[in-house]
C-alpha cells in the first residue's frame, strides 16, 4: 500500500475546521478564456501523469498506522474542475477576494485532495485558474513540478489523448489495520537497522560528524537569536476565514539592488518583508527598540533524484527580521549575515535529521503530536516566508500565455500570517495569507512589501 511518510501524515493530521492545510495558487493568463469543456478535457488528458490526483486518503481506526493513498472508485473530474466568474469590472480586487474565499474553504477529505477553478471575467479579456492541493500531497518544489505537467512550453503544444483508467479495489478495513500494525512495528525496526538513515543522504560519515559539530556549535548563537523580544499580536487564535492579498516586484530591480549590496535574491526579499512587518507594527503602535519578527524559512532538501516525487521533502531555518532597525541597508545586512551564518552552521541539514526521526513515531502519537503542536501556545515564530523559484521561460495553457502566478500558503499553529513567494519570468510575486479576524490590517503588509523594494532601490541608487 502507498503509505504517507511522517511529514505528510503530520500535515494531514493538523487539518481541522479552522486550519485547512492546502497550498494553492492563482494563475493569470492572456485571453481569450477557454471554454469550461476545454479545461476539463485538459485535466482529463494530463491526469495520467499524476496518479495521486485520482487517489483519496484512508485513515486507520485509532491511527494504528499512517494514512494510506487508495484509488477513488467514484472519482469524477467534474467535481474537481469547476467554473466561475468575477463580477464587473474584473479587477485585481475581485480576483483576490474570490481567491481568498476559495482558499479559506476546506477540501473534502473523503475525496482526492485537490480542486481547480476556471475564472472568467477579468479585465482586458484575461482569465485565471485558482488551484488548491492539500499540503500532505506536495510541498512547494513538488508543486512546481506538478505545474509543469499542466503547462506547456509552446503555445502550439498538442493536447495528449486521455488514457483509460480503472481504479484498483479499495482495501478492506481489516486489510488496512493488519498492514498498519505491520507498518507500525516494522518501520522503526527498519530505521534502526539502517541508522544513520539521514547520513545516507550525505556524502560520507565524516560529513555527518561535520554536520553534528556545526549544529552543536551554533547552539549558543541560536539561543541568543531566540531570546530576542518579539511582538505579541502576530500570534494567537486562528479562525476559519482568511484574508489573502498579493504584492509584486521585478527581478531586474532585485538584481540592481544586489549589485550594490551583495548577498542573494532571497536576502533582499526577506529585507523587503522586514519593511512590511515594520510598517504593520508601527501602525499597531507596537514597534520598540530591539524588536524582531521571527520567521520560519522552509528549505527544500529534495535531491535531484527526487524531482517530481509527490511528497514533502522540506526542512527549515529560523531568521530574525530586524523590524526595529530604521535603516533599510542595515536591515538587509542583518538578514544577509544571519542567512550566511545559518547556511554555514548546516542547521537546515540538522533540522532534516530531526524531521526524519518522525518515522520512528507510532502513528497514533504522530496524530496526537501534530494536533497538539498546532494548538500549543507559543511565541517561537511569528510568520512563515517560503520562496519557491519558478520557471524563467514563458508557459502556456491551451495556447494562452501564463502572465502571473500568485502563491497561497496556509497558516497554522497560532501563527496568523504566512507569506508565499514565487518567481516566474522576470517577476517575483507574493501571496500574503492572514487570519481574517486577527489581521484586519493585512493590506499594510502587502503595501509594505512593495515599499520595501522601493526603499532599497532608492538607497542603492546612484
Amino acid at each position: 500500500m502507498d503509505r504517507m511518510n511522517a511529514m505528510d501524515a503530520g500535515f494531514f493530521f493538523i487539518e481541522d475546521e479552522n486550519v485547512p492545510m492546502h497550498v494553492g495558487s492563482v494563475l493569470v493568463f492572456e485571453g481569450p478564456a477557454p471554454t469550461y469543456g476545454d479545461v476539463v478535457r485538459l485535466f482529463a488528458a494530463k491526469l495520467g501523469t499524476v496518479p495521486r490526483y485520482r487517489q483519496r486518503v484512508r485513515s486507520l481506526p485509532l491511527h494504528l498506522g499512517r494514512p494510506v493513498w487508495v484509488d477513488d472508485e467514484h472519482f469524477q473530474i467534474l467535481y474537481h474542475v469547476r467554473h466561475t466568474a468575477v463580477p464587473v469590472p474584473g479587477a485585481d480586487d475581485q480576483l483576490r477576494n474570490l481567491a481568498g474565499r476559495l482558499f479559506a474553504q476546506r477540501l473534502d477529505l473523503a475525496k482526492p485532495l485537490w480542486e481547480v477553478w476556471l475564472v472568467e471575467g477579468l479585465e482586458d479579456g484575461r482569465w485565471a485558474i485558482i488551484s488548491k492541493v492539500h499540503h500532505c500531497m506536495v510541498d512547494g518544489i513538488a508543486g512546481t513540478d506538478l505545474m509543469r505537467v499542466l503547462l506547456d512550453r509552446r503555445a502550439d503544444a498538442e493536447l495528449p489523448a486521455p488514457t483509460s483508467w480503472t481504479p484498483d479495489p479499495s482495501p478492506s478495513t481489516l486489510d488496512l489495520v493488519v498492514d498498519g500494525v505491520r507498518d507500525a512495528v516494522l518501520t522503526p525496526v527498519k530505521h534502526l537497522a539502517a541508522v544513520p538513515v539521514p547520513a545516507r543522504r550525505l556524502r560520507s560519515a565524516s560529513e555527518v560528524v561535520d554536520v553534528g559539530r556545526a549544529v552543536l556549535g551554533s547552539l549558543p548563537d541560536t539561543a541568543r537569536r531566540l531570546a530576542v523580544g518579539t511582538p505579541k499580536s502576530l500570534n494567537g487564535r486562528i479562525g476559519p476565514h482568511r484574508r489573502w492579498l498579493w504584492a509584486r516586484a521585478g527581478l531586474p530591480e532585485v538584481k540592481q539592488i544586489r549589485k550594490v549590496t551583495g548577498g542573494t535574491v532571497n536576502d533582499i526579499i526577506l529585507a523587503a518583508v522586514t519593511r512590511a512587518f515594520r510598517d504593520l507594527l508601527t501602525k499597531r503602535d507596537e514597534l520598540v527598540d530591539g524588536l524582531v519578527v521571527r520567521t520560519m524559512v522552509p528549505v527544500s532538501v529534495r535531491s535531484p533524484a527526487e524531482k517530481g516525487l509527490l511528497t514533502n521533502r522540506v526542512s527549515a531555518i529560523l531568521v530574525n527580521l530586524p523590524v526595529a532597525e530604521p535603516d533599510p541597508l542595515v536591515r538587509l545586512a542583518s538578514v544577509r549575515e544571519q542567512m550566511d551564518d545559518l547556511k554555514g552552521s548546516r542547521q537546515a541539514a540538522g533540522a532534516d535529521v530531526l524531521t526524519s526521526l518522525g518515522d520512528f513515531a507510532a502513528p497514533a502519537l504522530l496524530a496526537l503530536g501534530s494536533r497538539t503542536a498546532m494548538r500549543f501556545p507559543q511565541q517561537l515564530l511569528q510568520t512563515v516566508t517560503t520562496n519557491v523559484p519558478g520557471p524563467r521561460i514563458p508557459l502556456y495553457v491551451l495556447g494562452r500565455k501564463l502572465t502571473e502566478i500568485y502563491p497561497y500558503v496556509p497558516i497554522a499553529a497560532k501563527v496568523r500570517i504566512s507569506i508565499g513567494i514565487f518567481s516566474y519570468l522576470d517577476r517575483i510575486t507574493f501571496g500574503v495569507t492572514a487570519d481574517f479576524d486577527g489581521v484586519p490590517d493585512a493590506h499594510v503588509l502587502a503595501d509594505g512589501i512593495r515599499a520595501g523594494f522601493d526603499e532599497l532601490t532608492a538607497a542603492t541608487a546612484g
